[in-house]
């Protein structure tokens, strides 16, 4: 009816399911797999736009000359007058498209982005990522392709599918958005509402009350050492023992719990977190020095673990059924029994969180051992789980000393599993002392150990630089390079070495280094005195083994320890060789992908790894070969989500499985088989009958 409605068909970067909820858009559309899908329905739109064309006016917008020529040949084939279509091209970016479009007699639109800067630029940058993409037509080597290949139609991949799922399998929890004022303004003012509450005393909980002890330690906040952030009670071996008794007492009632009920307690324990986040990043800003942003990502990490593993046991419960005529067979799993959690400093909340969570939704009685210079945020996650519901016995807060309480504990012949986060050297000796037979002790100990990694990152020829630099500085440097997942090691091949480090260095020049509860730091400090001067011995190695492109200062008074990048550095040289957990980072050239392949799996350790490129093959080679628990591909290598990352690595970086994956609760369950033959013959004689 009169003048045709004008529709715009615009082939953009399809956006997957976490950029829909990121921007809070509810569409009921799907979201494609790939970019042969989107270029699949693109051209069935535009087909369908071309045969209504009496009611629309097409404005056809691509740089995909398939797609263009598409257009033309059924405007061609319909006789569609050309006042009734027009094509678009974006205003430097397809300027000889539009003059060939115009030279064939068609309308074209040549457009610009015009209006406020940040928008614009952000359009400009998602235009050209579009069309730098491996995937884009402009990077199929165009010259030297027949035209019968450029003009193919797309082919969609039998083995995925076509759309991707319209709901993530596991809603992770949304980190805090601190780009809304309030937000911001409420995580400053609960950080100095919770300083009003440092130099408190923490007492451990043993079969369900707090107990005294006669040794204590202090938690120094690491940006300010003469800040007390609390005294906490380390309890004696008799007291340990007797923790494991009262666990031993309680296991066969919590063994017997409904896994709803225990399940039910995690949720729970997750609410609580939530409600809490604000004070809990509070107190990992001051205990262990973590800047605000990644202690609210630690939070989120700790509440999924509860919800995961909550959901996760209740798939595991119940039997699996393989009957025959005549006979049931039932398979199920049950509790081990008693379990020691021994948890580290670096993620002070979501590890210790994730490991001991698992160990009682799985119906073991569980005592958890936190690091000493922690144990005021572990004693905040030892509340949350008292006030959730945990019963009486089921759950034990233990702060002690690793090397007596925690020792004797590994020991003890009541102890079936150990899980632990740690060093290597922790790590190995916890596995010697648990495959030792103790008098009394009528099973076997299973380990689980998580123990750091040598990350390395490998930049070939290819890779996209900005991108590289950005991922590799906040791979090696947040948290002051004091994660287990780390960056280490920059692995560069030659033809673009002198370009990325020149980068690198200025991008390691702008971080700002200092107290961690300041808003503006990227850097705090490391965690104690102990670490600082470790890490400041390797320096010195280093120094020797390479040349040094850039060093921060470290600020006073607190443990600092300014970012570093050495160059130069042979593969065998101690700092490529040795875990650091500080901000050191090494950069190695290597002459070609073949030896950055071989030099990336020349170390004991195998947990994380990335590699950043745009050749298709590289990447597959490095999914095949690069020995890692997770490899990240164009992207930064730490930060694993649970559920989406499950994590973990092998050879030296530990053993059992990956956390917050499908096979991590089977570590806490012992298998059970029961066959019955149900092919009766008589009747038992009922006793007292005639």
């Amino acid at each position: 009816r009169g003048t045709p409605v004008t529709v715009r068909l615009v082939k953009g970067a399809y956006w997957d399911r976490e950029t829909i909820r990121a921007q809070q858009h509810d569409w009921p559309q799907p979201v494609y797999n790939d970019k042969a899908a989107t270029d699949v329905n693109f051209e069935r739109l535009t087909r369908l736009l071309l045969e209504h064309h009496e009611y629309l006016y097409a404005a056809i917008g691509s740089h995909n000359v398939r797609s263009q020529a598409l257009a033309c040949a059924i405007a061609e084939t319909l006789n569609i007058p050309p006042r009734r279509l027009e094509m678009q091209v974006l205003y430097g970016m397809g300027d000889k498209l539009a003059k060939a479009l115009a030279k064939r007699g068609h309308r074209v639109r040549v457009y610009c982005p015009y209006g406020e800067l940040l928008p614009g630029m952000s359009y400009l940058i998602r235009r050209l990522l579009e069309n730098t993409a491996n995937s884009s037509f402009l990077r199929q080597n165009l010259e030297n392709r027949p035209i019968e290949e450029l003009i193919a139609p797309p082919q969609l991949d039998p083995q995925k599918p076509e759309f991707a799922p319209q709901s993530l399998p596991f809603a992770n929890a949304p980190d805090s958005d601190y780009a809304q004022g309030e937000i911001r303004d409420r995580a400053w003012q609960t950080l100095s509402n919770v300083r009003q509450q440092l130099g408190q005393s923490y007492q451990p909980w043993i079969n369900g009350e707090f107990v005294s002890t006669q040794g204590t330690a202090q938690s120094l906040n690491p940006s300010n050492p003469d800040e007390v952030v609390g005294t906490v009670g380390l309890i004696s071996i008799e007291q340990a023992d007797e923790a494991v008794a009262t666990a031993k007492a309680a296991f066969s009632a919590w063994r017997q719990t409904p896994v709803a009920e225990r399940a039910g307690i995690l949720r729970k324990a997750a609410e609580l977190m939530e409600q809490r986040r604000h004070e809990l990043n509070a107190w990992m800003v001051l205990e262990v020095g973590k800047p605000l942003r990644e202690c609210d990502g630690e939070v989120s990490e700790a509440i999924d673990f509860c919800r995961y593993y909550a959901s996760e046991m209740e798939r595991l419960q119940g039997e699996t059924a393989y009957d025959i005529p005549g006979e049931t067979n039932r398979y199920h799993y049950q509790p081990r029994g008693i379990s020691l959690i021994i948890s580290p400093w670096n993620f002070p909340l979501a590890i210790p969180t994730g490991m001991t969570v698992a160990s009682l939704v799985a119906g073991n009685c569980t005592l958890l051992k936190p690091a000493e210079v922690s144990s005021v945020i572990a004693a905040q996650l030892a509340q949350i789980l008292i006030e959730a519901g945990i019963p009486k016995g089921v759950f034990q807060f233990i702060p002690g000393k690793g090397s007596t309480v925690g020792a004797h504990l590994v020991k003890h012949p009541d102890v079936q599993m150990i899980t632990f986060t740690g060093s290597q050297e922790v790590g190995c000796q916890i596995y010697r002392d648990a495959a030792l037979l103790q008098p009394g002790q009528k099973h076997l100990k299973r380990v689980i150990a998580e123990m750091g990694g040598k990350n390395g990152i490998i930049i070939d020829e290819s890779a996209d630089l900005d991108q590289a630099v950005a991922g590799v500085v906040q791979s090696a440097f947040g948290y002051s390079g004091q994660k287990c997942s780390a960056c280490s090691r920059v692995i560069v091949l030659e033809s673009v070495y002198e370009t990325f480090v020149e980068r690198l260095t200025e991008a390691v020049r702008s971080l700002n280094v200092g107290d961690a509860s300041k808003p503006g730091t990227q850097v705090g400090p490391v965690i104690d005195a102990k670490a600082q001067q470790r890490i400041r011995e390797y320096i010195a190695q280093g120094k020797q083994e390479g040349t040094v492109a850039v060093e921060l200062a470290s600020p006073e008074p607190g443990y600092f320890v300014g970012p570093i990048v050495i160059t130069e550095v042979a593969p065998e040289a101690t700092i490529a060789q040795e875990e650091i957990f500080g901000p050191v980072l090494a950069v190695l050239k290597v002459a070609d992908f073949d030896e950055a392949l071989r030099v990336a799996n020349d170390t004991n350790y195998a947990l994380t790894g990335g590699i950043y490129s745009r050749t298709p093959s590289h990447i597959d080679r490095a999914m095949a070969e690069f020995e890692v628990g997770n490899l990240y591909v164009n992207r930064g290598i730490t930060g694993a989500i649970v559920s989406r990352q499950p994590f973990g690595g092998f050879k030296l970086s530990g053993v059992g499985s990956k956390a917050g994956g499908p096979d991590y609760l089977l570590q806490f369950l012992e298998p059970r088989t029961i066959t019955e033959n149900i092919q009766r013959h008589g009747f038992a004689p009922i006793e007292g009958a005639e």
